[in-house]
């Protein structure tokens, strides 16, 4: 607990995340990597130097297989143990996405719409903030995602601000591995909603996770050493824009 307590306190004080008078909604997915995050914000709330307020929100997507006993122990866990309000949201998510549209790739859209109503809730309960459980594994998924699927050097930031909503988006975990999250869940047994989702685990991001698994067997050290990169942007050495009457096939 004190080790994600720390990395998530430097991550919060390195990008300014949290404000005196903040309202900060966590979405609460139901995994271990959201559960965690509310669990740290709501002990980083006792001796924290910036006055705030906490509450949760998870997004019903649907899915008829939610175990409901799971559901209740989390809202029990978030509201007796840590003090936070758990808002539980039902959308129609599920019956757009795969019953209506039939997407062929359907994680993307979801996300989007699961993105919306996360927004639209939280400020309807005067959020001005929402903090998303993505750690440092993550970002370096993201990162190769972008990198074999699009062509880009990108990773989403620590930080953001989205002027349609007037909302800021926070990533506390930035700084965590995922391996510390496991650790701390298998310590105190947090109560986790399990994702009846259909594409779970069969996603481009799981592949990028057995990626860098592959390579970190093979090198050693090779994840800390990519996320150092991605760290500090002031080691980058990349190239320059190319000059518009620069030719790549001349001679």
């Amino acid at each position: 607990m004190q080790k994600l307590l720390s990395l998530a306190r430097k991550a919060i004080n390195d990008y300014h995340m949290i404000q005196d008078g903040d309202k900060i909604a966590v979405g609460i997915s139901g995994g271990k990597d959201s559960i965690a995050l509310l669990t740290i914000l709501a002990n980083y709330k006792k001796f924290a130097p910036e006055k705030f307020d906490l509450v949760g929100i998870n997004i019903n997507v649907g899915f008829e297989g939610v175990n409901q006993e799971e559901v209740k122990a989390c809202k029990k866990y978030c509201e007796e143990e840590l003090g936070v309000e758990l808002i539980i949201e039902d959308t129609n998510i599920k019956q757009i996405v795969f019953d209506e549209r039939h997407e062929t790739n359907p994680c993307s859209l979801c996300s989007k719409m699961r993105r919306g109503a996360l927004n639209t809730v939280a400020i309807k309960n005067g959020c001005n903030k929402i903090a998303l459980g993505h750690h440092a594994d993550d970002v370096l998924d993201t990162f190769l995602l972008s990198l074999i699927y699009e062509g880009r050097l990108s990773t989403f930031a620590p930080i953001s601000y989205m002027s349609r909503s007037d909302i800021t988006l926070i990533r506390p975990f930035i700084y965590v591995e995922e391996k510390n999250i496991k650790g701390l869940l298998n310590r105190y047994n947090f109560p986790i909603i399990h994702n009846p989702c259909p594409e779970d685990k069969h996603t481009q991001r799981e592949a990028t996770k057995e990626l860098v698994s592959m390579i970190e067997d093979k090198f050693g050290y090779c994840k800390q050493r990519m996320l150092t990169a991605l760290f500090h942007p002031e080691r980058n050495n990349l190239w320059d824009k190319v000059k518009d009457n620069f030719n790549l096939n001349q001679d």
